[in-house]
């Protein structure tokens, strides 16, 4: 950010005869120039361009100061800096590299500053999918979900056989009274509960959620989205769905197994189970003691649920039984 000092407010003793001066008329001055990395990894993959081709801009041309795309960009580089509150954009609007990075070094119009200012870029967060009379840039929110898994098609120069996506859900921290706080008992905390969806180092989904529901909430929506996408482009390709017990439910596990798409999934800690890996928990704490290290085991054996599983053949009837599902164990 640009620096603001007063060299009256400096005075050093002399050295050896030397007098020693703090000089300020270097001009603009900048502690962001790690940016310069960001910006050369956007124009290779084309990021922010792709994601500013996500909005409509509805504005008229004539009393535009700053496009989409820079808008975008500069919203982009602050957050990745650090910067994640709008009102720091007051200052970062006259930053040298932020302003190189988004192309744009000189304002069109002598009363404005060459990158936008807080008000604007709340312009643009809080943009819908129809413009109004305040907001004239639109979002079309199909288009936003669907550019990571796009983003990550494309670092694939030839079709993987197996992908594994990662499902997660965890802790976004409020410190404050924001719209939709609820306090979560697991994380001991009020907190937003967003939904994460990676391939690898990819992410393919970052959806903001209230705390106040099941970890495996959206879920369904979300993995029927990127599967679709993926297999329309990678229509060979067997796709593994890993997650914890927060998404061990039986919607989930019975969509997988009607969309040919393989699930690993933990289960919740419960007395049957303890009960059917007590010898093999057993012999394997034996071996860990004489080993003097841990040690692993594994298991397998059929499991099903009392009564909340459905059962075979998606029959929601009890009469026949709950489905039996292959549980594989880990220890």
């Amino acid at each position: 950010m640009q620096t603001e000092c007063n060299p009256e407010l400096f005075e050093f003793p002399r050295v050896e005869g030397h007098r020693v001066v703090a000089s300020f008329d270097g001009g603009s001055i900048t502690s962001e120039a790690g940016a310069l990395l960001l910006g050369a990894t956007d124009r290779v993959i084309g990021l922010s361009r792709r994601f500013a081709a996500c909005f409509h801009d509805a504005r008229r041309p004539e009393y535009t100061e700053h496009t989409v795309q820079t808008l975008v960009m500069q919203r982009v580089i602050g957050i990745a800096l650090g910067y994640e509150d709008l009102v720091d954009h007051d200052q970062l609007r006259h930053d040298p590299v932020l302003a190189t990075l988004c192309g744009k070094l000189t304002p069109r119009r002598s009363d404005c500053a060459p990158l936008a200012g807080k008000s604007t870029l709340n312009r643009l967060e809080l943009s819908r999918p129809e413009p109004d009379r305040y907001h004239r840039i639109s979002a079309d929110l199909a288009a936003i979900a669907a550019l990571p898994v796009e983003l990550f098609l494309a670092a694939h120069s030839t079709p993987p056989a197996q992908i594994v996506l990662d499902l997660d859900a965890t802790d976004d921290p409020l410190h404050g009274h924001q719209e939709g706080r609820f306090f979560h008992g697991y994380y001991d905390c009020y907190c937003y509960l967003p939904l994460y969806i990676f391939c690898g180092r990819h992410l393919l989904c970052a959806k903001l959620r209230q705390s106040n529901i099941d970890a495996s909430a959206g879920a369904i929506d979300a993995i029927s989205r990127i599967v679709g996408q993926i297999r329309k482009a990678w229509p060979n390709v067997r796709v593994l769905l890993r997650g914890d017990s927060g998404f061990a439910r039986e919607a989930l596990m019975a969509w997988c197994e009607a969309n040919r798409v393989d699930y690993l999934f933990g289960l919740a800690r419960n007395e049957r189970l303890l009960a059917r890996l007590e010898a093999t928990m057993a012999r394997a704490a034996r071996q860990s003691k004489r080993r003097g290290k841990p040690v692993r085991r594994f298991k397998d054996f059929q499991y099903s649920t009392l009564d909340s599983w459905a059962v075979s053949g998606g029959s929601l009837a009890r009469r026949s039984g709950p489905k039996m599902r292959p549980t594989h164990v880990l220890l």
